[in-house]
């Protein structure tokens, strides 16, 4: 059978417990408190204990503690251990765990919590851009990136999107957009943006099923001063509003420090809170306490009375030793500490007493560091000494109290400072060496909580030792504990704090102070600067931070500050690499990938066998369109870590550019392995489904996007463009509804819109919310060039130019942008220019066949016979050319060739041969055949359905029909192809024999008139 005895520490407890005297009402109204139920008017939901140090608030909250669970209910206890929200949370989990109720949902979370602040906490100064947001066209994308952090990641609080210039004007779109691309879904988005938001309603679904089987929860928060500044808030929300979620009426909340509530927060909610001022004991108490541990000679109760001043954590103190004479009453020098010292009869005890303030925090292997003496009896001292009434539990170690601590140190300091300086001394070399064996095997320390405790351990002492370079020291390590981020950063400010006071060194607790007054901001930026500013720093230190300070700008998203502390950091230690991976991350960020990319190669000389360095590389290539390169960058990223998915995501997004479906598709497919919940994988894997046609299988991928990540709008906005392409008109729409409903300057969500509006001919909606989307982002290269499409449709040819030359300017290397400038150099006779981008289109990877088609008509436009076969010598050219050229009967041929004869164009070539060698009269029957072709709905856009009926009346000599029709369609603008396809037509039938060449000329020379005054417009 399991042994039934209590342990030592419940043995010590109760101890305690059974000598609690004093604070009589206040134990029993919170007693009372557990007799009314939740609905009863009397009962009361929070108790704010408060009073100045040393009073009792922590005796008394234990005493509470006891009191609660006596009555059945669950308790968590949290004090100055903890640094946030999510830390509070966590002490609660292992606390209810130890009475075997587990939040283990919640545990969950907490600890993906820490999974996912720890990446972003690794990889913010390294972190590779965040892949290319929705596009509505196969070769072109708003690139997404990674912005600000907020309170999160080293100092800068939460992490990871630059979007190409122009792309998102807004800073928290582009947040959102990275974080999305990084982390597996929306969840974890929140959870290092704002896991309070995230993690307290799952706190609260825990609570509602756990106090559903038991009496009462109460949660006690100890040292509110110290924790009230980020707890307070929170605990308000929680308590009075709904935005977490209901939280049970049967949970009671107490606080313990040494302020009072703050009224203007909590000042409205006095009919449910309970105000629990403590005082010093009144003489009365006092004599209660000590008549109960025996000390009751008058002459020893009045001295310490007078000694302690009635507080509590004294007046148990002294009485501890239960003094019978107080053989030194008069010495006004004596302290409450010195007289209890002396009333212990033990020359050891007292010694070990001393010995063991000397730490902040004490554990039983601390303790045989401190006191010198046999091994055997180390168990037995360190067992007194946790009893005694200044010594108070924390967690797994044990600390003294601040009133007794602070006077055993002046003593020990006062009575032998060289005594003092080696005891430090001995103690940082002790916590060193713990540090230093600690340190085997951690790749990151500071990711470690032991060795950061001993690491700050170590720094105490080594200040309180008084080393000339301590302060320098730990000045440059408080650096690098910005790195971890402002929580860690506040518990070396406080260190200081408290070093500075145990030592009067007023310049180190000026430090602390300074520090945490810089700290009070989301995150170490200023905290930085003073230590640049001010601190005696080595140029290492230095130069780290402002590296860390421009890791803070840059991830939210200020690329203009981040680049100047780079730069100040590099100038200091030009061998820095990550100075020089972060300043590439603003460049990146600033939209210049050619500088980044040399940040990057210096960053890889530094340390060439470093995998984010070539991985960010790669994406920046691949960005860039350096396809070989970022192949390079990303094969050699991936075999020095092969565990790297963005890696493998980034080369599959390289090798589908190029055409590489089934390696893409490999690659995609091995990061989503690694990581089945990455969401921009799981996007790019859509593309390229969609590229080898799987639709079904795209949408599915889109689908799952979704439903990862519900919040972003960049995969709204994906899967409606998906839609959109398979014609699933109303669901695209309400995907680009729920896109900008979830960020309404989400540019990319208009410019989609704006497409769909387009291809369904409602071109006043879709210019309206291209205007939206340009508004937001005027440097959107896909939404002007299809901005400059619908100008073109509507005839405002003016603007069109405008646009299609403005996205190529922004997009240089975009064959997408160039080949909408080309057809709109195109549409007002701009052969020339077309002529020379198109070959320049040929070098950029584009739609090969389509730039072929399109240099071959320049070609024929402009008389270029030979050079247009040469270009294309497809039976559909080579009919062209043989009708400009009047050769009828080989015209003819080509026409009558299967899959030319079948189509409308086929038709009319065959029309137009037929008359030119045959005449006029033979080619009646075909000129029907071609209007019935033509007629149909799918032959030939609206728009030119006049120019060819002209043709059509023209070739039937159908005059009255041909005027009426020739007016309607010269009185609208249209293409300059489209007028010189209507010109090359009427001039074939004037050489038909039979025609009515007196009838048609004219109607042939306006037609050419009008061709030609589009040209003379638009001429540059």
């Amino acid at each position: 059978m399991g042994s039934t005895r209590p342990s030592m520490q419940e043995l010590i407890g109760r101890r305690r417990r059974a000598g609690f005297v004093g604070r009589g009402d206040e134990r029993a109204a919170f007693r009372e408190n557990l007799d009314f139920p939740p609905e009863d008017e009397r009962h009361r939901f929070l108790f704010h204990v408060h009073g100045n140090a040393g009073v009792g608030k922590t005796f008394l909250v234990r005493e509470m503690e006891q009191i609660a669970r006596e009555r059945g209910a669950l308790t968590a206890y949290v004090d100055e251990g903890v640094g946030s929200v999510p830390e509070a949370m966590a002490a609660i989990c292992r606390q209810l765990a130890q009475q075997g109720r587990r939040l283990k949902k919640l545990e969950e979370l907490l600890t993906a919590y820490r999974e996912r602040r720890h990446e972003a906490e690794a990889e913010v100064a390294t972190l590779e851009p965040a892949p290319e947001g929705p596009s509505p066209l196969a070769t072109t994308a708003v690139r997404l990136g990674m912005a600000g952090l907020g309170a999160l990641v080293p100092g800068a609080g939460a992490f990871v999107g630059a979007v190409d210039a122009g792309q998102l004007a807004d800073r928290a779109a582009r947040l959102k957009a990275r974080l999305s691309a990084r982390f597996r879904n929306q969840e974890d988005v929140q959870l290092v943006l704002a896991p309070e938001r995230v993690l307290t309603p799952r706190l609260l679904d825990e609570l509602s099923d756990l106090t559903s089987s038991v009496p009462w929860l109460v949660l006690f928060f100890d040292t509110y001063e110290r924790t009230g500044p980020y707890l307070d808030g929170w605990l308000h929300e929680l308590m009075t509003t709904d935005r977490y979620g209901a939280l049970p009426a049967d949970v009671i909340v107490v606080t313990a420090g040494q302020h009072p509530f703050d009224t203007v927060r909590w000042g409205g909610f006095a009919d449910f809170m309970t105000d629990v001022p403590l005082g010093p004991f009144t003489e009365a108490e006092a004599r209660g306490l000590l008549a109960d541990r025996g000390v009751v000679a008058e002459s020893v109760v009045g001295e310490v009375l007078r000694l302690s001043g009635g507080l509590p954590v004294l007046v148990s103190t002294l009485a501890e030793a239960r003094p019978a004479d107080p053989d030194d009453v008069g010495d006004p020098s004596a302290t409450a500490v010195e007289r209890f010292l002396k009333w212990e009869p033990d020359p050891v005890r007292r010694a070990a007493a001393l010995a063991c303030a000397l730490p902040r925090r004490l554990d039983a292997d601390v303790f045989r560091a401190v006191v010198d003496g046999p091994e055997e009896e180390a168990e037995a001292l360190y067992d007194w000494l946790r009893g005694m009434p200044f010594v108070s539990e924390r967690g797994e170690r044990v600390q003294y109290h601040d009133v007794v601590r602070a006077p055993m140190l002046r003593l020990q300091r006062r009575r032998s400072p060289r005594g003092w300086v080696e005891r430090h001394g001995r103690l940082a070399e002790t916590f060193g060496g713990w540090r230093a064996e600690r340190r085997a095997g951690l790749d990151d320390p500071w990711a470690d909580e032991d060795w950061r405790e001993l690491r700050l351990a170590e720094a105490y002492h080594r200040l309180c030792a008084g080393e000339q370079a301590a302060l320098p020291f730990v000045l440059g390590i408080i650096v690098r504990a910005c790195q971890r981020g402002d929580e860690e950063a506040r518990r070396w400010a406080r260190m200081l704090v408290e070093a500075g006071a145990d030592t009067q060194a007023e310049a180190v607790t000026r430090w602390g102070g300074d520090l945490l007054h810089a700290l009070q901001h989301p995150n170490t930026a200023d905290a930085l600067a003073l230590l640049v500013d001010r601190g005696a720093l080595d140029t290492v230190s230095r130069a780290l931070a402002l590296a860390i300070r421009g890791g803070i700008f840059r991830t939210g998203g200020d690329y203009e500050r981040a680049l100047v502390e780079y730069d100040r950091a590099i100038a200091h230690d030009p061998e820095l690499a990550r100075a020089h991976h972060g300043r590439g991350g603003a460049r990146a960020g600033l939209g210049d990938y050619e500088a980044a990319i040399a940040d990057l190669d210096r960053a890889h000389a530094l340390e060439p066998d470093n995998p984010r360095h070539l991985a960010t590389r790669g994406e920046y290539h691949r960005i860039a369109r350096h396809y070989d390169c970022a192949l390079r960058d990303l094969d050699r990223a991936i075999e020095l870590d092969p565990t790297r998915t963005l890696a493998w995501a980034s080369r599959g997004a390289t090798r589908a550019v190029l055409g590489q479906d089934e390696h893409a598709l490999s690659d995609l497919n091995r990061a989503l392995e690694m990581d089945p919940g990455f969401v921009w994988a799981l996007v790019r894997r859509a593309r390229v489904r969609r590229s080898r046609g799987e639709r079904e299988q795209q949408l599915a991928d889109l689908d799952r996007a979704v439903a990862l990540s519900p919040e972003s709008p960049w995969v709204w906005c994906e899967r409606g463009d998906a839609r959109r392409a398979v014609d699933r008109e109303e669901e695209a729409l309400a995907d680009y509804r729920r896109a900008i409903g979830l960020d309404d300057t989400y540019a990319s969500a208009y410019a989609s819109r704006g497409a769909l509006h387009s291809a369904h001919g409602r071109d006043e909606q879709a210019l309206t919310d291209f205007d939206h989307a340009l508004s937001l982002a005027p440097d959107y290269p896909w939404a002007l060039a299809h901005r400059s499409k619908v100008h073109r449709r509507t005839d405002a040819y003016d603007k069109a130019l405008a646009d299609a030359y403005r996205a190529v300017e922004l997009d240089p290397e975009g064959a997408w942008a160039l080949a909408n400038k080309i057809q709109t150099d195109m549409s007002v006779g701009r052969l020339e220019r077309a002529r020379s981008d198109l070959e320049r289109y040929l070098t950029l990877g584009g739609d090969l066949a389509w730039a072929h088609e399109q240099l071959a008509e320049v070609h024929l436009f402009s008389g270029r016979y030979e050079d247009a076969l040469a270009e294309l010598d497809t039976a559909g050219v080579r009919c062209d050319v043989y009708l400009s050229t009047r050769n009828w009967s080989l015209a003819r041929q080509e026409a009558e060739r299967p899959g030319m004869i079948d189509r409308a164009r086929g038709r009319l070539g065959l029309a137009l041969a037929v008359g030119g060698g045959e005449g006029i009269a033979a080619a009646r029957p075909l000129w029907r055949s071609f209007a019935d072709a033509a007629r149909r709905p799918d032959a030939y856009p609206p728009s030119v359905h006049d120019l060819i009926e002209t043709v059509i009346s023209a070739g039937l000599q159908a005059w009255p029909e041909l005027d009426t029709r020739l007016h309607r369609a010269l009185a609208v603008p249209h293409d300059w192809t489209d007028l010189a396809a209507l010109t090359d037509c009427l001039t074939t039938l004037l050489h038909s024999p039979g025609i009515d060449r007196a009838r048609l000329a004219p109607r042939l020379a306006r037609a050419i008139a009008a061709r030609d005054a589009m040209r003379v417009r638009y001429a540059e």
